[in-house]
């Protein structure tokens, strides 16, 4: 029988050298402003994930097929924590020493399907997790920058800002997320943690250019096209 060879998805890090993906994981509704705006109340619920496939992940961003099957895709500029060092019931004043850098990603969303699962009470992975719904920019380890904390995350559509937020305003800060995340998995080399997004999530057409920025870590670009034209 031939051998078969599975690459492993990587992204790139600043130095040249590239950093590979095991898995990711989401933290949801993490910005006050966005929780409310999805109609949630974030005084009340604890930090919650989901998941993305590793293979989600485009290295760098750039041009990509608009998705299949959603008349509903949406954007969500997120910083992205990549983990160097493992670690199980991290406490969070130690969290951060499991960091090896921080990069900026999008989660993309097929929001049609993501409000159905809701609805039916079912898994959110069509609407979450499918080809290409992650592409990240390129990681900066904590030997360049220092841990941000604070700062400006946007998001721009063909130039026009729809998201605009600040670091510091998240619920759960990346100590703390590291912390109540490890207590559930044991957290390893390549593991990525998606911080959550600020308000302002909305549609995408094919054709469109998103630029995400966050202050201090970098950027990413892609562009889609109509995979159907």
């Amino acid at each position: 029988m031939q051998a078969v060879t599975v690459e492993v998805p990587t992204i790139p890090v600043e130095d040249g050298s590239a950093f590979p993906v095991r898995r990711i994981w989401c933290v949801g509704q993490n910005y006050a402003d966005h929780a409310r705006e999805m109609g949630s109340d974030p005084d009340r619920a604890p930090p919650f994930f989901f998941a993305k496939h590793a293979d989600a992940v485009v290295p760098g961003g750039g041009q990509l097929d608009f998705p299949v099957q959603t008349a509903s895709l949406h954007h969500e500029v997120e910083l992205v924590a990549a983990i160097g060092q493992g670690g199980r019931d991290i406490k969070p004043a130690m969290a951060l020493a499991h960091v090896f850098g921080y990069a900026v990603g999008l989660d993309m969303t097929r929001r049609d399907l993501q409000a159905e699962a809701k609805r039916l009470g079912r898994p959110w992975e069509f609407g979450k997790s499918f080809d290409q719904s992650c592409p990240i920019g390129t990681l900066m380890p904590t030997t360049r920058i220092d841990h941000p904390t604070a700062g400006a995350i946007t998001l721009t559509v063909n130039g026009e800002v729809r998201q605009s937020g600040d670091l510091s305003q998240m619920i759960w800060p990346v100590p703390d997320a590291i912390a109540f995340l490890s207590r559930y998995v044991t957290l390893l080399p390549g593991d990525l943690i998606m911080t959550g997004t600020p308000a302002g999530v909305g549609p995408v057409q094919p054709g469109d250019r998103l630029v995400g920025t966050c202050a201090g870590v970098g950027t990413v670009e892609i562009t889609y096209r109509d995979a159907r034209s």
